[in-house]
C-alpha cells in the first residue's frame, strides 16, 4: 500500500495534496477503531537475533563446562535470584523487575521466531514478510485518539527488519497504523527528528501556503456539498499538528534533559534511545519500540552468536556494560518519575541461544571475533528456551516466573508461549485479545490471538 516518507511531505510543500500525504495517512486511521483505556503504555527492548540466556538472566552454573560458559552468577538484591556477573547494576534493581524463565516456541529462525513473539504467528516456518500485523501496530490501530498532537506509536531504531526478511508491520491494518520511525543515533551531537515541531520560520512558510490553500479550497467548498472537503480538512489539521506541536518537539528533544541524566543512560546509542522512550512515555505516547543491535553489539552488529559470527564470550563482555546501564537507567528513571504505575518496560528478543556451546571457525576477524579460521565458542538458536524482563506496569516484581532444566535447553515449571506474552501486553493496555477481531483485505475478522492467555502473575496489582 502506500508509502510516505515526512520529508516528503515538506518537500512537496503540501501543493494541492494531491498525491498521498500524511494527512491522508491520518484519513486512513480514522477507518479503524478508536478509543482505549487509561493511559498505560508499553516500551519494547528488542534484542535483535536472540539473547543467551544462560549468559543473561538464567544462568547455570552448576551445569557441565560445555552448556554453562564462563560467566559467574551473582546475587542480586532480591535473595534467591541471581543473574550474570556481567550485569552489576541491573542485579540492584531486581526488585523492580520480574523474570520470566519459561518462555519456548517452535520458530526456530530468526524470521519464524520474531513473527511469533511480536504476531502471535503459529508457523515455525520463516516468511519473507508477515501475515499478521504485530502487537505494536494492532495496539495502536485499537488505541488510536485523532485529537492527538504527537504519534501514539513510535519506533527508535524500528523493529521491523531482520537482514532481508520483514519482521513487523501493519499487514493488513494498512500504513496509517506503522510507527513513527526515529532513524540514527540519538547520542550523536548532529541527531535530529525530521519533521517534528518545525521551527517557527519554518512553521510561517508552511502557513502561508496554507493561507493560499484556504482560499482555493474555500472556492471549492462553495460547490462541494458533500462534506468531503470538511472531512479533508480534519485529516490535515491532524497532519499539521505533528508539523507545528512544540509537545512534539519538547518530546523528541534529548537536549532538555540535564546531563547528569544522559550520562546515566550513557553516551551512546543504546542508552539515548532508552532515554527518548522515557521522555515520549511521559509525554503520551503509548507504543515504543527500541531495538539493540548495531557495532555496540560486537562484529555483527546484533546478538546472532554463532561461532562463525563472533566469539560470544568476547561479544557479551564487550556489550554487557552497555546494555547494563541503559536499562537499568531506563527501569531506574520510570520508577523515579512514578510512571511505573502505568509504563511497561520488556527486555527480549525472538528466543534464547543453545545450551550447549558449540566451537566453529569463525568467517572474519572484528570486534569480538578472532580472524577467519579461528576456531571459536558460540550459542546457536533455541527457541525452546528463552528469559523476557518485565518492569514496571504495576506488576508484582521481584519475582523469579518459571524455570528452566539444569542445562538450561526446556521449561519445567510454568511454561509460557507467544500467545501468552501478547496477550499480558493486549491487557495492560486494556485491549480484550479474547474478543476482539480485526478485518483482513478480504473482510474476514481475524482474531487478535489464535492461542494464549495473559500471564496472571504479572498482573497489575490493585
Amino acid at each position: 500500500m502506500y508509502n510516505l516518507h515526512r520529508r516528503e511531505f515538506l518537500r512537496t510543500g503540501l501543493t494541492g495534496f494531491t498525491g498521498l500525504t500524511l494527512s491522508q495517512l491520518y484519513q486512513l486511521r480514522a477507518q479503524g477503531a478508536s478509543g482505549g483505556s487509561e493511559n498505560t503504555a508499553v516500551i519494547l527492548v528488542w534484542l535483535r537475533g536472540g539473547a543467551s540466556h544462560l549468559d543473561t538472566f538464567d544462568p547455570k552454573p552448576d551445569a557441565p563446562a560445555e552448556f554453562r560458559g564462563p560467566f559467574a552468577p551473582i546475587d542480586t538484591k532480591t535473595p534467591g535470584i541471581q543473574i550474570t556477573e556481567l550485569l552489576p547494576q541491573l542485579a540492584t534493581l531486581s526488585d523492580r523487575y520480574a523474570l520470566l524463565r519459561s518462555v519456548a516456541h517452535t520458530g526456530g529462525g530468526h524470521p519464524a521466531g520474531s513473527l511469533q513473539i511480536l504476531g502471535g504467528d503459529p508457523d515455525p516456518q520463516d516468511k519473507v514478510k508477515p501475515i499478521y500485523p504485530d502487537w505494536m501496530t494492532i495496539a495502536n490501530y485499537l488505541r488510536h485518539d485523532p485529537r492527538r498532537t504527537i504519534p501514539n506509536y513510535v519506533a527508535i531504531n524500528p523493529v521491523d527488519r531482520y537482514d532481508s526478511f520483514t519482521i513487523g508491520g501493519s499487514t493488513y491494518l494498512g500504513p496509517s497504523y506503522e510507527a513513527f520511525k526515529v532513524i540514527g543515533d540519538p547520542s550523536q551531537p548532529n541527531f535530529e527528528v525530521p519533521n517534528i515541531g518545525l521551527a517557527d520560520d519554518k512553521q510561517g512558510r508552511l502557513r502561508e501556503r496554507l493561507d493560499l490553500k484556504g482560499a482555493l479550497d474555500r472556492l471549492q467548498r462553495n460547490v462541494d456539498q458533500s462534506g468531503v472537503v470538511d472531512a479533508v480538512d480534519q485529516f490535515e489539521s491532524q497532519a499539521l499538528n505533528l508539523l507545528t506541536s512544540p509537545a512534539a518537539r519538547e518530546a523528541f528533544d534529548l537536549s532538555k534533559e540535564p546531563d547528569a541524566v544522559r550520562d546515566r543512560y550513557g553516551r551512546h546509542q543504546w542508552g539515548q534511545q532508552c532515554l527518548m522512550a522515557r521522555r515520549l512515555v511521559e509525554a503520551g505516547v503509548e507504543i515504543i519500540a527500541t531495538e539493540f543491535d548495531g557495532p555496540l553489539c560486537g562484529r555483527v552488529a546484533n546478538w546472532d552468536d554463532h561461532a562463525v559470527n563472533q566469539h560470544i564470550f568476547d561479544a557479551y563482555k564487550f556489550r554487557a556494560p552497555t546494555f547494563d546501564q541503559a536499562v537499568s537507567a531506563l527501569i531506574e528513571d520510570v520508577y523515579a518519575r512514578g510512571l511505573d504505575k502505568r509504563v511497561l518496560v520488556v527486555v527480549t528478543g525472538e528466543f534464547g541461544r543453545t545450551p550447549r556451546i558449540s566451537h566453529v571457525a569463525s568467517s572474519g576477524g572484528g570486534v569480538a571475533s578472532g580472524a577467519a579460521g579461528t576456531v571459536q565458542p558460540g550459542r546457536d538458536h533455541w527457541p525452546r528456551a528463552n528469559t523476557m524482563l518485565f518492569a514496571g506496569g504495576g506488576i508484582q516484581t521481584g519475582q523469579v516466573i518459571g524455570a528452566t532444566d539444569a542445562r538450561g535447553e526446556d521449561p519445567i515449571a510454568r511454561r509460557v508461549g507467544p500467545g501468552d506474552f501478547l496477550a499480558t501486553l493486549y491487557r495492560h493496555l486494556g485491549i480484550d485479545y479474547e474478543r476482539v477481531a480485526i478485518p483482513n483485505f478480504t473482510g474476514r475478522p481475524i482474531p487478535l490471538l489464535s492461542e494464549g492467555q495473559a500471564i496472571s502473575e504479572l498482573a497489575r496489582r490493585a
